[in-house]
């Protein structure tokens, strides 16, 4: 028996470690499932992305990272530095310094928050599952999911996301179990459909191998690595506009990568840009109204069909090609509730098809519009979309700005030199977006979730769950 206890202690000291300071204490979040017996309620929690936790060494309170740095002494190479360091618990810490609330039912995202040791920007969480150790993993085919939605206080420049990704239902601990002790708890085992590098831990190991910290962001770098898995947006929206998107992989699970594995050098000059070589789709089928070409759909004020300075309800649904458990998900259906009334999803003449949700045809026809070389169908189109909805996906909620393109590609026109109508995406200004003026000027933005559930087909609605307003 004390073999055995020195052996377990053995691995634990080699492995990603948990937190030794502090008790995680996740902030309560419920959702229910829906059938023709009504919504019942099921209470659980979510959790906060490992990148967003402190990290320090094992048992005591020096950083082993701080603002956008690597500590060189403690973290020298990989492995010294995955056997040197430890991600920690969070308690208090959701609301003083990460900006993250719920009432149980209702989770608000804050953008900016001066916490007691350093200013959070934005934040990333997942829900977890009854035992806290795992993810909640939602298995959607033949299923509609539904939430509500505040994007009031959300101007140019940020996303208040909501999305499944591939992940792995314990963050990985089992897959890496002689890397990563930490698991889902913790809120490891990211992954998406960018693959990407920011991510500080990636299976278990610490990512310091070339870390560069990124310019425009004190708090973050890229590292060699990056991390990737089929993506399904559901939600990504501030009050001027909002897309739901399909994004494959040809990968089945969360896979590391490296250069072209990751698709990276995306903004360089071919032969060197390697964005559609990567495991992913990353551009995504995009159902956009305002791309599409209707400016009156989505926005703030009384002549938007959706009014955006209220909440609404989003119905997003997964149908089979034969309407059971058992087909294959070749459709995927929005439709909205505001003021008590439903609001279908625009119809839109594509290539001389009308469209007016996503599958595989209308995928094929926007690229043939678009030409802007989204590869979906290549990496598996609705196939993978499928694949993933059968094995279960993890639900994700975030508010975040953009180093990188300054979240023009969903509220502005991008590629801001563009004549071409569909690269109009949004009234913001092209200088709009930049992270040191949003991160000022917009320090106190919310998106809130609310009332989320799932089930059967056209259950979610059918009890007066939706949003009144």
């Amino acid at each position: 028996m004390k073999e055995a206890v020195a052996a377990a202690l053995f691995v634990a000291a080699d492995a990603q470690a948990a937190g030794s300071l502090k008790e995680e204490n996740n902030p309560e979040l419920s959702y229910s499932f829906c059938s023709s017996n009504g919504c019942k309620e099921h209470k659980r929690s979510v959790t906060i992305d490992s990148n967003w936790r402190w990290t320090h060494k094992r048992g005591e309170t020096t950083n082993c990272y701080t603002g956008n740095l690597w500590d060189t002494t403690i973290c020298p190479d990989v492995e010294t530095c995955w056997q040197n360091c430890e991600i920690e618990g969070a308690d208090e810490e959701y609301d003083s310094t990460y900006g993250v609330r719920s009432d149980g039912k209702a989770l608000n995202l804050t953008f900016v928050t001066d916490g007691p040791y350093s200013k959070n920007v934005g934040s990333r969480v997942y829900l977890l599952d009854s035992d806290k150790e795992t993810y909640k993993m939602f298995k959607l085919k033949n299923r509609e999911f539904t939430f509500d939605v505040d994007v009031s206080r959300l101007g140019c420049g940020l996303n208040g996301a909501l999305y499944f990704v591939d992940m792995d239902a314990d963050g990985g601990k089992s897959r890496f179990s002689e890397k990563n002790m930490a698991g889902a708890k913790y809120g490891t085992g990211y992954c998406d459909a960018q693959c990407p590098h920011d991510l500080k831990w990636i299976n278990g190991l610490p990512n310091v191998l070339e870390w560069i910290p990124q310019e425009t962001d004190e708090n973050a770098g890229l590292g060699k690595m990056g991390t990737c898995c089929t993506e399904l947006d559901m939600w990504e929206a501030n009050s001027i506009s909002t897309a739901y998107t399909m994004h494959s992989c040809n990968v089945t699970q969360q896979t590391e990568c490296s250069g072209t594995g990751c698709g990276d050098n995306a903004g360089a000059v071919t032969p060197e840009a390697h964005r559609f070589e990567g495991y992913c789709d990353k551009n995504g089928c995009d159902f956009a109204t305002t791309r599409m070409g209707d400016k009156d759909f989505y926005g703030p004020g009384d002549n938007f069909k959706l009014d955006t300075r209220k909440p609404m309800t989003v119905v997003t649904q997964f149908h089979t090609d034969d309407g059971t458990d058992d087909g294959k998900v070749n459709e995927v259906r929005r439709y909205y509730y505001q003021n008590g009334k439903k609001v279908e999803n625009p119809s839109f003449d594509v290539l001389g098809n009308k469209h007016d949700s996503i599958t595989q045809q209308f995928c094929e026809d926007w690229v043939g519009t678009t030409k802007d070389g989204t590869n979906f169908i290549q990496k598996g189109g609705m196939d993978e979309v499928d694949r993933s909805l059968g094995k279960g996906v993890v639900l994700v909620m975030s508010l975040w700005d953009d180093h990188f393109a300054n979240m023009l590609w969903l509220d502005s026109t991008y590629p801001t030199d563009s004549k071409d109508p569909t690269n109009y995406r949004g009234s913001c200004s092209i200088d709009s977006g930049l992270p040191a003026d949003v991160e000022v000027d917009k320090a106190d933005s919310t998106v809130i979730f609310s009332n989320i559930r799932y089930g059967h087909m056209g259950q979610t609605t059918a009890h007066g769950e939706f949003a009144i307003v």
